[in-house]
C-alpha cells in the first residue's frame, strides 16, 4: 500500500477531508466575492452538460469534482460514465451533470483544473509504469510538486500505478548532498539520523561508488543512487547483493520514458521521477453545457 493511501484511505473520514480542504482554497481563490459572470445568466435556468475527454487519459479527480459542485450547489447531479482509474479515449463522455447554470459555471474552471491536472499526473506515472512492466523495479514520485497540491499528486501518482517516497518532509529522512556537507562526512551524518530515533525511512543519497560504499558501511538500508549511469547502477547494484543484508536501491535523475527501462533492468529497487508531478501537461477535457 503506498504511503498516501496509509495516511489517507480512500473513503476514510481523512480522505474527504483533505479533499474538501482542498477545494474549498481552490474556490474561495477564484470565486471570492462572487463570480460576476455567472450573475448574466438567470438564477432559475436549468441545464445539463457533459464533461468529455479530449485525448487519451487515465482519469483522476473524481471525488475533487464531486466536492467541486457540491460545495457550490449541492443540488447538482453527477452521472459518472467511468471509475476513477479508467484510461479514456478522444471525445468519450465522462460525466453527465444537470442542475442550476450558475452552480455549474462557477464550479466549471475549478473543477477542470483538479480533474485535468490529477489525470495527468496519473496519466504520465502510467507510461512509466507499463514501460517497466515485468521487471523488479517500482515507479515513485518525488517532492517536486504543485505548491498546495501535494497530497492530490502523490494520490494521483497511485491511481497511475505509481508508489510514493516520503510524502513530506516530516514523512521521513532523506540525507541529500547539501546534509551531507554541512554534517561533515555521510558517516557523521548517519550517526545522527540514526541518533534521532524518529521511527521513520532513513535513505541517504550518494553520488559514486565510493560513497555508496561509506554509506553501506556506515549503516544505511536505503540509497538514492543520484544520476548514476546505468553501467554504474548495474556495478552498484552488485556491490550491494554481496551485503550481508542489501540495502534497498533507487535510482534517479535524468531518467525518461526513453532510459527508464533500462535502468530498471540494472536491477534497482525504485525508480524516482520528479517529472510526473512537476512537468505534467493538463490533459485536455472539456465541459460543455448542451443546446437547450
Amino acid at each position: 500500500m503506498s504511503l498516501f493511501n496509509q495516511q489517507y484511505p480512500q473513503n476514510s473520514s481523512a480522505f474527504h477531508a483533505l479533499v474538501n480542504q482542498q477545494v474549498q482554497t481552490a474556490l474561495q481563490e477564484d470565486i471570492g466575492t462572487g463570480d460576476l459572470t455567472a450573475q448574466l445568466v438567470p438564477a432559475t435556468q436549468h441545464v445539463n452538460a457533459t464533461i468529455i475527454a479530449r485525448e487519451t487519459a487515465i482519469i483522476c479527480g473524481i471525488d475533487w469534482v464531486n466536492a467541486c459542485f457540491q460545495q457550490v450547489d449541492m443540488a447538482i447531479k453527477l452521472d459518472w460514465k467511468i471509475k476513477e482509474g479508467d484510461r479514456v479515449q478522444a471525445n468519450q463522455v465522462l460525466c453527465e451533470i444537470s442542475g442550476f447554470a450558475r452552480g455549474l459555471l462557477t464550479a466549471e474552471r475549478c473543477v477542470l483544473n483538479f480533474l485535468q491536472t490529477l489525470s495527468a499526473t496519473a496519466t504520465q506515472t502510467r507510461l512509466y509504469v507499463d514501460a517497466i512492466a515485468g521487471t523488479q523495479a517500482n515507479i515513485l514520485d518525488t517532492r517536486k510538486t504543485i505548491p498546495h497540491l501535494r497530497l492530490a499528486q502523490k494520490y494521483a501518482v497511485t491511481v497511475g500505478g505509481g508508489q510514493n517516497q516520503r510524502l513530506a518532509l516530516y514523512d521521513g529522512i532523506l540525507i541529500k548532498e547539501n546534509h551531507i556537507a554541512a554534517a561533515g562526512s555521510i558517516s557523521a551524518v548517519m550517526q545522527q539520523a540514526l541518533a534521532l530515533g524518529a521511527n521513520k525511512s532513513i535513505q541517504i543519497e550518494v553520488e559514486n561508488l565510493v560513497q555508496l560504499q561509506e554509506a553501506l558501511s556506515a549503516g544505511a538500508t536505503s540509497i538514492l543512487l543520484d544520476n548514476f549511469s546505468p553501467a554504474l547502477l548495474c556495478e552498484a547494484v552488485s556491490i550491494n547483493k554481496k551485503q550481508p543484508k542489501p540495502a534497498i536501491l533507487e535510482a534517479s535523475g535524468g531518467i525518461t520514458l526513453a532510459n527508464v527501462r533500462e535502468i530498471a533492468l540494472t536491477g534497482v529497487d525504485r525508480i524516482s521521477i520528479g517529472a510526473i508531478t512537476k512537468n505534467v501537461q493538463a490533459i485536455d477535457l472539456s465541459m460543455r453545457i448542451k443546446s437547450s
